[in-house]
């Protein structure tokens, strides 16, 4: 079974990249994807921001941005699927071509621009599985439309209409790709949305119920950002911290000839540069707050040292694209064996040991 989805993803690489994309979410729809055999390994199960998870091994965002395959996704051995970017409005993204393969350098570069279908479809996808029973642990990624005049006020309204469904938000105000939006970082722009969004879970929380809701930062952020970020976060009760976005950085080791183009990277070349964040993050949350590490993750040694750099649980997407979906059965057979060498128990001991 592996080579046939090795075979497939070589495959998919010779047709242009958003194509490629949209042939495997088509696939996935269609019942094609895999579903590993590993056993059930009770040392991988976490807790992470209030969810229970099989496995730290997360899908980020941006792969299912409509909630088209998140079972799909499960079942390819992901603990959480990550659905969205979700915007209140349907909105078509920025002009194509807008993504592509850095393939010298195991890398991505997008600029989708939250191309996706609305809240709507969204909200009736994750309806629709609730009522069949489906069990796994989904998220829905939220974000603001492009030409919205209350970019805050698009969260809220995300949260709102799908209160109840999903088993967690992710409030993305991180992408690059939407002009302006990383300004919701800065101080009194992140007061203004958390506290709002506090005031909404509030009112949601009485008639529907508990939901755990994180905020997903970039990794171009100074010691100072990530301090005051961690305190506005436990200020307004934010369940966890996903560190982190793609970068708008460009490291000098690029190759490939796509190396310029503009958007958000995401692969290889985004694993040192977010690793040393999130270490930062840990150190000034002490435990306070749980984090999800992203960026750059191939393998379960980089797993592994995500976690011991202080995240409970990780997520990834890009290295899917190289590597196909056997990926995640591999990370999860390498992390039980180097918590076994290390004389760990679970998961939850090796968080933060670096």
């Amino acid at each position: 079974m592996s080579v046939f989805y090795k075979i497939g993803t070589a495959a998919l690489r010779t047709l242009p990249a958003e194509t490629a994309h949209n042939t495997t979410i088509k696939a996935l729809a269609a019942g094609l994807g895999p579903s590993p055999t590993l056993a059930a390994a009770p040392e991988l199960a976490v807790h992470v921001g209030g969810l229970s998870l099989p496995n730290p091994v997360g899908l980020a965002a941006g792969f299912d941005k409509n909630a088209q395959v998140p079972d799909a996704m499960l079942r390819a051995g992901f603990g959480a699927a990550e659905c969205g970017t979700v915007t209140p409005r349907p909105q078509a993204g920025n002009p194509k071509p807008r993504l592509f393969r850095l393939t010298e350098d195991a890398a991505v570069i997008n600029r989708m621009g939250f191309n996706n279908g609305g809240l709507e479809i969204f909200a009736k996808r994750l309806e629709a599985r609730k009522v069949k029973g489906k069990g796994g642990v989904v998220g829905a990624n939220l974000g603001a439309n492009k030409d919205s005049d209350d970019r805050i006020n698009d969260y809220i309204i995300g949260l709102t209409r799908l209160w109840g469904t999903p088993d967690y938000f992710t409030i993305n105000i991180s992408s690059p790709n939407t002009p302006g939006l990383r300004a919701l970082q800065g101080a009194d722009e992140m007061d203004q949305l958390l506290s709002r969004i506090a005031q909404a879970r509030q009112a949601l929380t009485e008639t529907g119920g508990h939901t755990p809701v994180f905020l997903k930062v970039a990794p171009d952020l100074d010691s100072a950002q990530i301090e005051r970020i961690v305190e506005q976060a436990l200020v307004y009760q934010m369940d966890a911290l996903i560190v982190s976005n793609t970068t708008i950085a460009r490291p000098d080791s690029l190759m490939s000839g796509h190396k310029g183009e503009a958007g958000g990277l995401s692969g290889a070349p985004l694993f040192e540069a977010s690793t040393k964040i999130l270490s930062e993050f840990h150190a000034a949350s002490a435990g306070r707050i749980d984090l999800i590490g992203v960026g750059g993750i191939s393998s379960g040694a980089q797993a592994y040292t995500k976690i011991r750099a202080g995240a409970k649980a990780v997520q990834l997407y890009s290295a899917l694209v190289f590597k196909g979906p056997q990926l995640v059965t591999d990370i999860k057979r390498d992390l039980q064996v180097r918590l076994k060498a290390d004389g760990f128990s679970s998961i939850s001991e090796a968080v933060g040991t670096a």
